[in-house]
């Protein structure tokens, strides 16, 4: 299928989208699909009469609207008065206690969008906001590159929309990714080669066939869809700002766009502005923007992922040096940490705080502890950390790190002796931690 038509964007009662802004040279374009500056190559985004949203919009206006990410609907890059809505947002901002003691802080939150809607990761946020503008600019097949949850929100947002679907992924996914693809009977496409490869055939693909890809033609109106995370922190802090954030970096953009909401609520007056500190969490066998912080570069090297956070396995990452100047200019960090370090990250938040998440989150708690003991977050900040997918989508990362089940005859006395080996074997092991 082909793009049908281009829609130039008018304004309506209830939203500010104007036009795409480059964020280089400030070239302005109509709001089609087109994610490239011709001017000068830089990377386009969506365009905002603030002005306009400080007049209409109201924490009142905000809460009488659904329960959802189109509560937001004014701050976001869509026309229509009927925006795809399958429950998506306005997750669990969870008070970690446990867990905070265990690293000495103490006001620490988990953001977590590990039980989003509808497959269990923030781009389900992304998704419905591209596939909205997707349909308003009259695209009938949608598509994207995928490291597995971005696969996984497409097929069934495009599903439920009656909307042609094919994805790509890499060859080498995880099985509960690739099964929460396949399950919505998109035609999926596995491409012997790395995250940054399979774009490549991506970039190809949407010129030729002329299909509407999220993360490509559609990125400007796709990656507004992650502000709404910034906007329900807020909201479910009372309406404050936090003091510093901890959030995962695969391209850069989610970090970014964090950020945007924050300083979007601030501008129109919905919350008292204040300085908010940004911290970044990348794996070690993909750490682009880590290492070129940790260089004082302005620029990056793209890598060769290896690493089991193959959700943030992106070499060549767009959004990266965004990334590093929102890390410096809030006086943030970002850092990197090994696969051991990841697993452990995944186990701590499980069995602190009850929430299994994937690799992704596993690396940014995982950072979170080697912030705390490198002194660089002050015990008393209000601190969110952002947990960006479900650990059932990457159950192979912790096999064989979690124990097996104690198997018995069903009988009293083989469960007490089962019972006893396994107080044993836990005297055992916290000997072990004290040594």
């Amino acid at each position: 299928m082909t793009q049908a038509t281009q829609e130039k964007a008018t304004t309506s009662a209830t939203t500010a989208f104007r036009a795409l802004q480059c964020k280089e040279c400030g070239a302005e374009y109509e709001p089609k699909a087109t994610h490239v500056c011709e001017l000068c190559f830089g990377p386009l985004e969506v365009k905002y009469d603030y002005d306009f949203l400080r007049r209409t919009v109201t924490r009142e206006t905000i809460q009488a609207g659904p329960f959802s990410i189109w509560r937001y609907r004014p701050f976001l890059p869509v026309m229509s008065d009927n925006p795809i809505d399958v429950g998506t947002g306005m997750t669990p901002l969870l008070q970690a206690h446990r867990l905070a003691r265990r690293l000495g802080l103490k006001k620490l939150y988990i953001k977590n969008d590990a039980v989003n809607m509808p497959t269990l990761s923030f781009k389900d946020r992304v998704v419905s906001v591209a596939l909205t503008r997707a349909r308003e600019l009259g695209f009938t097949t949608v598509s994207c590159a995928s490291t597995g949850n971005l696969a996984n929100s497409t097929a069934a947002i495009a599903a439920h929309a009656g909307l042609d679907c094919c994805v790509f992924i890499p060859s080498d996914l995880e099985a509960g990714k690739v099964l929460g693809t396949l399950i919505y009977n998109p035609t999926l496409m596995a491409v012997h080669g790395n995250y940054d490869q399979v774009n490549r055939l991506c970039s190809e693909v949407a010129n030729t066939h002329g299909w509407g890809f999220v993360n490509i033609n559609l990125r400007p109106y796709y990656s507004e869809g992650s502000k709404t995370l910034g906007y329900e922190v807020i909201e479910q802090l009372g309406w404050q700002l936090p003091d510093h954030i901890v959030a995962p970096l695969a391209s850069g953009s989610l970090f970014t766009k964090i950020y945007k909401g924050f300083q979007e609520f601030v501008e129109v007056g919905l919350v008292e502005g204040k300085p908010v500190r940004f911290s970044g969490a990348q794996a070690e066998g993909c750490s682009p923007i880590a290492q070129a912080f940790s260089e004082g570069r302005d620029f990056i090297s793209p890598v060769k992922p290896n690493t089991i956070a193959k959700s943030l396995a992106i070499g060549n990452p767009a959004d990266g040096v965004y990334a590093i100047d929102i890390a410096h200019k809030t006086n943030g960090n970002i850092e990197s940490v090994t696969d051991a370090e990841i697993i452990e990250g995944m186990k701590l938040l499980a069995e602190t705080e009850g929430i299994f998440t994937e690799t992704a989150g596993g690396t940014t708690i995982a950072t979170l502890k080697k912030l705390v003991e490198a002194g660089k977050i002050d015990p008393d900040e209000t601190t969110v950390v952002y947990i960006t997918g479900n650990g059932l989508k990457t159950q192979e990362a912790v096999q064989g790190y979690v124990g097996e089940p104690l198997t018995i005859e069903p009988k009293l006395e083989s469960f007490e002796r089962a019972l006893e080996r396994s107080r044993t074997l836990d005297r055992l092991e916290w000997q072990q931690v004290l040594v």
